[in-house]
């Protein structure tokens, strides 16, 4: 700090008004007729959450920023819809590049293979913008980067249809989705509401789903 003023404060007050202009979109709460596709392709009981009971992560990198901030440049992709009967599914990737789908994700360290979640949002994003072709990049800290191709696959966004079904029913009827543990629960902001409870029901991974590594 130099002087009385907390730089500190301002820093994290530039990051806030960013993440307001790039963050993902939500649907109002109770449309469960507009299902967003970041909803379904990660853990549905985290997305219900967000509708329902919100809560801020206690830390924001810029690095979550990157793709919400390709996305409002010139190039940058635009949302996209996708009917399924009368509910509607909205999804975006990054960049569109030569009929190519594009999709940046920051890491801390690249992994061998591409997160599960990350692989079908792809693929979705495939399905509703109509193209053949995709690439994930993920991008690491000191800036090195590693792509993954995928070509559209069918099977794959049949699950995600089953998954916005599921999610649209749960909004509708107000009820909490079952846990899907993965790698990312601990860095939750709703991980006490998963784990200090007794957890009831049957349990399963988004991992055990795509056979792909999770995050």
């Amino acid at each position: 700090m130099m002087g009385d003023r907390d730089y500190r404060k301002t820093i994290t007050s530039a990051a806030d008004a960013i993440t307001k202009e790039v963050d993902l979109q939500v649907a109002e709460p109770a449309d469960n007729k507009t299902i967003y596709l970041h909803e379904v392709t990660r853990c549905m009981r985290r997305s219900y959450y967000d509708r329902f009971e919100r809560l801020e992560p206690e830390t924001k990198g810029f690095g979550n920023l990157f793709g919400g901030l390709i996305r409002k440049l010139p190039y940058g992709s635009k949302m996209a819809e996708f009917a399924i009967e009368d509910i509607k599914l909205k999804g975006q990737s990054d960049m569109i590049v030569d009929d190519i789908v594009i999709v940046f994700k920051t890491v801390s360290i690249a992994p061998e293979t591409p997160f599960a979640s990350d692989i079908l949002y792809l693929n979705a994003c495939m399905w509703i913008s109509g193209k053949q072709d995709g690439v994930i990049i993920y991008i690491t800290g000191d800036g090195s980067e590693t792509s993954f191709v995928s070509a559209k696959e069918k099977k794959m966004f049949e699950e995600v249809i089953r998954r916005v079904r599921v999610f649209s029913n749960l909004v509708g009827e107000r009820k909490v989705p079952i846990l899907e543990p993965s790698a990312e629960c601990t860095q939750c902001q709703y991980y006490e509401r998963c784990y200090i409870k007794r957890n009831e029901g049957k349990q399963f991974s988004l991992t055990e789903l795509f056979g792909l590594k999770n995050k």
